[in-house]
């Protein structure tokens, strides 16, 4: 059901006014686009014509039909288009999304007489044009589009006029008692009006087709090929069934429901979950991907495209996986069933190629000889065999973590310095070296420009990185170790139970969910049970309190999906800290996957078997 508040086509009445001529309503629309096919298939149902008109061609009209007649399997229309000495297959898809296959498909449910008037003047049906994004008719109205478009209009060519004269001949053909709607494209709309006022002849067009053939794409292959995605196409495809708001059509609605069912897949398959700073960031990147287009949300290209950088290859292919779904497309057909790709049917395609990294049964294969990973003799086995008097980590992980740290805290310094940089005009010195950048970027002004770095005071200490803020209570494990050398760090940190994911005898395997590491070691107490830190709301929090209380350096480096409360600016400035915040999204989630395991171990004695059974 649809609340006041979204987006619904019963706010966008159709008002024919200056497009409706005698008994001729004419219905211009974005071809292949579902909001279109929305407003189209509630025209038709409110007014019910006796006659619909749609811009296809007329040699194609016994094969469109019985494409039509199909669905909701989605067909494919194939024919050869003869050019001299370059003989090619022509592939027109038919989808339950695209507003001429509505207007042909409803008709026939109202009992109107369906007539083809589009000339077949070779090539695919239409005259290729850019059109606003249609998701814009949930806020401008259908009239305004259309009126904003008019004013605005693609150059008239000489084939968009012939195409034009041709459809105004057949429709003045049509029986003028009868009420008639008038389904064509945007950019046909004004020359088929022009081609209105005046008797017109018959074009000369082709007037038949042989080997006309209806094809049925493979599932797998109709992300490629059709213009709206296929889950798109069956969320449509329910809507017009039940005609119960704008809901289950609705663009963004549907692209969130994508992601949301990839994430799914995408944890079962690897035991990984999509954070929400990556939502927010998909969010974002999907957006700026849009509007350098020159839309308002994003296609299926850009939402992989933005799930493969943000997250990684394995979410992006589950992502192009699930918007490929479309429950009625079956492989068992009446027809030929074909696995078309995206370049047999469109010109200019894009492409992505994604890498999946996941566990095949070749790569588990082994040398004879080569001993196989440990495992219980019975469940349990190591359970029972847990000391419970110590923990200590596995000094192997120890330094992958440390290096982490000292890469951070450069990271951290760098930006700091960065951001400290002068530039300014060649004078009488050059300071600290030439801004080459600047300086060609203001070529035009013959001036050289020089840059200088102001000096930072202070080193950075204390690193706290915070994976996950545990809104769900899913990182129980809380505890705080003490560095065994000189270079270690003191480490704070929350993680799911490791003795609950047993590896091996004493060896339990957790994922973090954030920590802290400070410099020099052996100074920490527990930072989960210091009243000091009881004003902190949650887990992050307490840490950054905590990693400000034992840095000894002035800087202290917090890496996560969002800043922290501006509260702690004021705290850090009492304590002479301040808190250098770096975007976990600036960070390779590569490098982080590494570094988000850890181990813990059940005595010091388990370190000389643990690296049987860690990977």
């Amino acid at each position: 059901m649809s609340s006041e508040s979204e987006p619904s086509g019963d706010n966008l009445p159709i008002e024919a006014g200056s497009l409706r001529r005698g008994r001729l309503t004419y219905f211009p629309v974005a071809p292949g686009r579902l909001e279109f096919a929305v407003e189209l298939r509630r025209a038709l149902l409110r007014e019910r014509p006796r006659i619909v008109a749609v811009e296809l061609p007329v040699t194609l009209e016994q094969a469109y039909l019985r494409a039509v007649g199909r669905l909701p399997e989605i067909s494919v229309v194939v024919y050869a288009e003869e050019n001299g000495e370059d003989d090619r297959a022509i592939y027109v898809p038919v989808e339950p999304a695209d507003p001429f296959t509505e207007a042909v498909r409803t008709a026939l449910e109202i009992g109107a007489e369906v007539v083809f008037i589009e000339p077949d003047f070779g090539e695919k049906p239409h005259v290729p044009d850019r059109y606003p994004d249609p998701y814009s008719l949930y806020s401008t109205g259908l009239e305004k589009y259309i009126e904003a478009y008019r004013l605005f209009p693609q150059p008239r060519s000489e084939k968009l006029t012939a195409q034009g004269r041709g459809i105004a001949w057949k429709l003045q053909g049509l029986n003028s008692e009868v009420a008639a709607f008038v389904v064509l494209s945007l950019n046909s709309l004004d020359p088929v009006l022009d081609a209105m006022e005046e008797p017109q002849a018959q074009p000369m067009s082709r007037q038949r087709r042989s080997e006309v053939q209806v094809l049925n794409p493979h599932p797998d292959c109709l992300a490629e090929i059709t213009v709206e995605y296929p889950y798109l196409q069956y969320r449509y495809e329910q809507f017009r069934v039940e005609m119960t708001g704008a809901v289950l059509a609705d663009r963004r609605r549907t692209q969130f429901a994508v992601l949301r069912d990839a994430e799914k897949a995408y944890e079962t398959a690897t035991g990984e979950r999509v954070a929400h700073w990556q939502r927010r960031l998909m969010a974002r990147y999907t957006r700026n991907l849009a509007l350098s287009a020159g839309d308002l949300t994003a296609g299926l290209f850009d939402i992989t495209v933005a799930a493969r950088c943000v997250v990684d290859d394995n979410y992006a292919w589950d992502v192009w996986e699930t918007a490929g779904k479309y429950p009625p497309q079956k492989t068992a057909s009446d027809v030929v069933t074909v696995n078309l790709s995206g370049d047999e049917v469109w010109l200019d395609t894009k492409k992505i190629r994604l890498r999946r990294r996941l566990p095949r049964p070749k790569q588990r294969l082994r040398p004879v000889g080569l001993k196989p990973r440990k495992k219980e003799k019975f469940p349990g086995e190591w359970a029972h065999q847990i000391d419970g008097s110590a923990i200590c980590s596995y000094p192997p992980e120890d330094l992958v973590v440390e290096n982490y740290g000292r890469f951070l805290q450069k990271k951290a310094k760098s930006i700091l310095s960065e951001e400290r940089v002068r530039t300014e005009p060649f004078t009488t010195s050059i300071l600290d070296g030439i801004d080459l950048r600047e300086t060609i970027r203001n070529w035009h002004e013959s001036k050289i420009y020089v840059r200088q770095f102001d000096k930072i005071a202070g080193e950075v200490g204390s690193v706290v990185v915070i994976f996950d803020e545990d809104r769900d209570d899913r990182y129980p494990y809380l505890t705080t170790w003490l560095g065994e050398h000189q270079n270690e760090s003191d480490m704070a940190f929350y993680s799911t139970d490791p003795f609950g994911n047993l590896v091996g005898p004493g060896v339990g395997r957790a994922e973090y969910g954030g920590f802290l590491m400070s410099l020099p070691p052996l100074r920490m107490f527990d930072v989960w049970g210091d009243p000091d830190y009881d004003l902190a709301r949650n887990k992050p929090e307490r840490l950054l309190l905590a990693g400000l209380d034992y840095s000894v350096h002035r800087h202290v480096v917090y890496v996560a999906a969002k800043p922290p409360r501006s509260i702690f600016r004021s705290i850090a400035a009492r304590m002479n800290r301040s808190i250098l915040y770096i975007p976990i999204g600036q960070l390779s989630p590569t490098k982080l996957k590494k570094i988000r395991v850890v181990h813990v171990l059940d005595s010091h004695a388990r370190r000389d078997t643990a690296r049987e059974y860690i990977w």
